[in-house]
């Protein structure tokens, strides 16, 4: 059984849809890789997993199932019980996501009084335990100081421990090593990978890199305006990419190359999509059928992409 599973997902602001139809779906252990271009709707989908949508964002058809709660009609009272309990999330920038005014082991604390039902001596104790488990220099100290005396890893480090803090069935990392060098970034990665193999947790690990996300993910969804256009197992998609955009994210990693390539053009404005494949005026391999949006086609029992060229090939 999932751990999650999301089918046919649309999120629009005003008569704008920014989610389009999006299906995914993440097993317990597995790390689900999300990954496209700025602006796709791959973190907007994460905050709809939360019920944490923008103000004027609305779930406007489909479901997120969630050991048989459907989180897309779920009252602020249920969500309440769920968010930062059984599903987690870590944020991009912990500067801006810890409180500054709070202490680190208080932060922690608070979500552990919430969800694992103890008082506050001990939530303090187990605060300082999960700073251990994430690798935190000098826990006990660094447990009685304030977010901005912290250098940026061991922010992300005290997010992740409050993330983890209450065993979380699942785990949504929205580019949790963008703020980061690449020492850190490796770092923070193999973090989340030793807590996941500790707890069990489902992680949804949320990147405009795919380099990152191939390193570590089982599975990639790739994201364009609002859509998961390919899906499958890393190594396939990685390997085998059947999506022309896909295939233009893995071009554009840096490599032996004179000039690094970049995908022309720009991504679709979401007001004016009607219906038509949304890569056509970008893609180099524009097909006859364009005009008409193609839906995800099996490559494989388990690698999907929704591009026309697929059902050419078959």
């Amino acid at each position: 059984m999932p751990a999650l599973e999301i089918r046919g997902l649309r999120v629009a602001f005003g008569a704008t849809e920014i989610l389009r139809g999006v299906d995914l779906m993440v097993e317990p252990g597995e790390t689900l890789g999300v990954v496209g271009e700025s602006g796709c709707g791959k973190s907007m989908t994460g905050l709809a997993i939360m019920g944490l949508l923008p103000p004027g964002g609305r779930v406007t058809d489909g479901s997120i199932m969630f050991e048989g709660t459907d989180l897309a009609v779920a009252s602020q009272h249920q969500m309440r019980q769920i968010r930062g309990g059984d599903i987690a999330m870590v944020f991009q920038d912990p500067f801006t996501s810890l409180n500054p005014s709070m202490r680190v082991a208080d932060q922690i604390a608070e979500a552990i009084i919430l969800h694992r039902n103890v008082g506050r001596r001990e939530a303090y104790h187990l605060a300082i335990k999960q700073l251990e488990s994430v690798r935190v220099p000098a826990p006990a100290s660094t447990a009685r100081k304030f977010p901005h005396q912290l250098s940026g890893g061991q922010r992300q480090r005290v997010m992740v421990a409050m993330a983890f803090a209450c065993h979380p069935k699942v785990l949504i990392a929205d580019e949790p090593t963008t703020a980061l060098d690449v020492t850190l970034q490796a770092q923070i990665l193999a973090l989340l990978h030793d807590l996941q193999e500790q707890t069990g947790t489902a992680v949804i690990l949320i990147s405009h890199d795919i380099g990152v996300i191939g390193s570590v993910a089982d599975r990639i969804a790739v994201f364009y305006a609002g859509k998961v256009i390919e899906e499958g197992p890393t190594e396939d998609v990685l390997k085998n990419p059947a999506h022309p955009y896909t295939i233009g994210l893995l071009a554009s990693l840096p490599g032996k190359a004179e000039r690094l390539y970049s995908i022309p053009g720009q991504p679709p404005d979401f007001k004016t999509l009607a219906g038509a494949c949304s890569f056509q005026e970008r893609c180099p391999c524009r097909h006859v059928k364009s005009d008409v949006e193609p839906a995800l086609l099996s490559i494989t029992d388990r690698h999907r992409a929704a591009c026309w060229l697929v059902e050419e090939k078959q």
